[in-house]
């Protein structure tokens, strides 16, 4: 905010109108930490350039340009008016304005398009954005369908915001939603998967994808989730039904978590439909596996990092692992609880048990454990080695690996504790040590 007002304040001391505008307005009327800060103004592209002279030409087709100062950065921008759209993303060229009423009006929703005198506190709307934000209402500028066209992200946007603040989408709107669902798939898959994570994350996850269906995009965008509708599970295990509404109950159960735990939570059971089957009750043989091989088509398809990938995937494979903990050996129970980032595991089985059963027996066992295993007992240094070995005159080879592993699990039963046991023990499963 501080960087952002003196931005403001040199460009007025240099003859230009300047605000800020956008998201941080919106933010700061809603009573909300804004966490970016944008200015538009008047000053053409090379007088920015002139008094923010260290400044990063991020657009200089669109006259954005980057101040950073401190560690901060805000993105300044020409009042400008956009020409025609051609890809359904961006325009094929801009014409940059004086009136800042111009510069708004080319903006997405109203309640994004205020601009806010920071000197003075006045508001300036040309869009009827602070009676949507009185009203909680998420509305188009203009023809909205026109304006969605315009940039399909903006698709999902709508939902976005109306799932992180708890508002409404103006039914014209939503009707444009629900028509141009299709054209979401134009969106590269990196602004999608974008979207889609800060659906997760930013608060209002279970109404984020109950719009998402209720629009239409969630067939377009993620087929496997729109799948989990009306899969039926046993109730004596589900009694709040089937495996779309405990994931819903799962998503609202959410609060500010990591990406990984919140797309665990999206897709941990994302394998059912497949495996759903009717024996002496219902059952879903093969689910996790299943559910592994999905949700790595998916999350490789809209591009998330490897390990984002491999976290999500290992919450998937051992989420149905608490069932077994307390009758674990020892050995297995500790490699369990020193998983990566294994709170995100923990976090998972709960919400999956409040948001089905009810029953937490299986996690306060684990947690029990955690209190009374220190770090060294998890994982403590290991008693032998593969050097070990090979100094005691044993050729590397496949065994090497089998050995080690039951030497660990010795060791973490306590059934040894020091080298000389561990190389015992290994000496009666590996062949003698050559002369």
């Amino acid at each position: 905010m501080v960087l952002a007002e003196r931005i403001v304040g040199r460009l007025r001391g240099a003859g230009h109108a300047a605000f800020l505008v956008g998201g941080c307005v919106r933010d700061l009327l809603l009573g909300r930490t804004a966490k970016d800060f944008d200015v538009a103004t008047s000053a053409q592209p090379d007088e920015l350039l002139r008094l923010f002279p260290g400044a990063d030409q991020v657009g200089a087709h669109f006259g954005v340009v980057l101040v950073h100062e401190d560690g901060a950065h805000v993105e300044v921008a020409t009042f400008r008016s956009d020409l025609a759209y051609a890809d359904g993303r961006r325009p094929v060229g801009v014409h940059f304005e004086t009136d800042p009423r111009q510069d708004v009006l080319r903006r997405d929703f109203t309640i994004n398009a205020l601009l806010l005198d920071p000197a003075s506190g006045d508001i300036l709307d040309y869009t009827g954005g602070r009676a949507d934000l009185e009203a909680k209402v998420i509305r188009a500028i203009g023809d909205p369908a026109e304006r969605l066209r315009e940039d399909h992200l903006r698709l999902l946007r709508a939902v976005r915001f109306a799932a992180r603040l708890g508002f409404e989408i103006e039914p014209g709107t939503f009707v444009a939603i629900r028509e141009l669902a299709p054209a979401v798939r134009t969106v590269s898959a990196e602004r999608v998967r974008d979207e889609v994570s800060r659906i997760l994350t930013e608060g209002g996850a279970r109404r984020g994808f109950e719009l998402l269906d209720a629009t239409g995009l969630l067939t377009e965008v993620l087929p496997e989730i729109a799948a989990l509708k009306g899969v039926a599970q046993p109730p004596e295990f589900h009694p709040e039904g089937d495996v779309w509404t405990h994931t819903l109950i799962m998503l609202e159960g959410l609060r500010d978590p990591p990406l990984t735990l919140a797309l665990g939570v999206l897709l941990h059971d994302v394998g059912k439909p497949a495996t759903f089957r009717v024996a002496e009750r219902i059952r879903f043989d093969g689910h996790v596996e299943k559910g592994i091989e999905i949700a790595h088509g998916l999350l490789n398809r809209l591009r998330f990092p490897n390990q984002v990938i491999e976290q999500t995937e290992a919450l998937i494979a051992n989420h149905m692992k608490f069932m077994e903990a307390p009758r674990m050996r020892e050995s297995t129970l500790k490699r369990f609880m020193r998983l990566p980032d294994f709170e995100e595991h923990m976090a998972l089985h709960r919400l999956d048990c409040l948001s089905s059963h009810g029953h937490l027996d299986n996690y306060e066992f684990v947690r029990r454990k955690q209190t009374e295993m220190p770090p060294e007992q998890l994982k403590p240094v290991p008693l032998l080695t593969g050097r070990d070995l090979i100094a005691a005159g044993y050729r590397p080879g496949p065994m090497f690996g089998i050995v080690l592993s039951e030497v660990e699990d010795a060791q973490l039963e306590g059934r040894i504790a020091t080298t000389a046991e561990a190389l015992r023990m290994a000496s009666a499963k590996l062949d003698l040590p050559e002369s």
